[in-house]
Parts: C-alpha cells; structure tokens; sequence
C-alpha cells in the first residue's frame, strides 16, 4: 500500500485526526508494517498492551471472552489507549484473514512525543474530547 494511503487512513483515526502531514509521516515512521497469518492471535485478552494497530488489508475478529463483538477492517484500528498507558487488553484481536497492519509500538511511539511537543498537545486535545463526552453521557 502506498505510504500517502495508509497516511490518509491513520489520519482518520481519531486519536491522530488533529496532526498535521509532516506529524503523520513522523508517526507513520515510528511504526512498522506487520502481516498476520489466519487464525494468528494479534492480542490477547488481558494481556498487557504495547502498542496501536491499524488495519491496512484483511479482516480481524474481536472476542470478549469467547464472544465475537466486531469484524475489523482495512481502515479500523485498536489499541490506541495501550500506546499511551500500556494497559490490559480487553479483548483478543484474532486475523480472519491475512492481516496486514501498521503496527506502532509504545517504545517507539513515546519518544517521539517526547520530542515533539506538538504531537503531544494534540493527543492530549483528543483525550480531553474523549473525557468531556464520558462525563456528558454519565450525566444525562
């Protein structure tokens, strides 16, 4: 896939919506491209969170327990809050397909906040968006 798609793509994820090209292509540059077999568990339930995965071709599985909750597909994306605290999966992501993803590690993601400060405001705009409306939805 070309690197202005899949650039367009992390660009509609919501938590990188407010960045701008050059920010994009830093993130994109942070990450690498992963393909996963069929049946490969991509995360695990409970497992401590490393990382973002963007879903750049094929289609993925969530399970919550042993339940399907959702089919992931080019364009979605999970584990977005793991990249940031590191926190437990909540649920298995499992390739129904080859799966082919961006894939963002926290090892690489954090240092690249670190030295732009820009990105870090903006993510942190996003989280803000993210609070008010919990609070809004907890409060009507």
């Amino acid at each position: 896939m070309a690197k202005k798609d899949v650039l367009a793509m992390l660009g509609s994820v919501p938590l990188f919506e407010g960045l701008s090209r050059h920010e994009l292509s830093s993130v994109y540059e942070a990450g690498k491209e992963v393909t996963f077999e069929e049946g490969k568990r991509i995360v695990e339930e409970g497992a401590t969170g490393v990382g973002f995965h963007l879903i750049l071709e094929g289609e993925a599985r969530v399970l919550v327990g042993e339940d399907e909750h959702a089919v992931l597909r080019a364009g979605d994306y999970f584990g977005e809050m793991s990249l940031l605290d590191g926190g437990p999966r909540s649920a298995t992501v499992v390739a129904a397909s080859p799966v082919h993803t961006l894939t963002l590690a926290s090892w690489a993601f954090v240092p690249l906040v670190d030295k732009n400060p820009s990105i870090a405001r903006k993510l942190l705009v996003e989280l803000s968006r993210r609070l008010r409306n919990l609070e809004r939805s907890l409060h009507h």
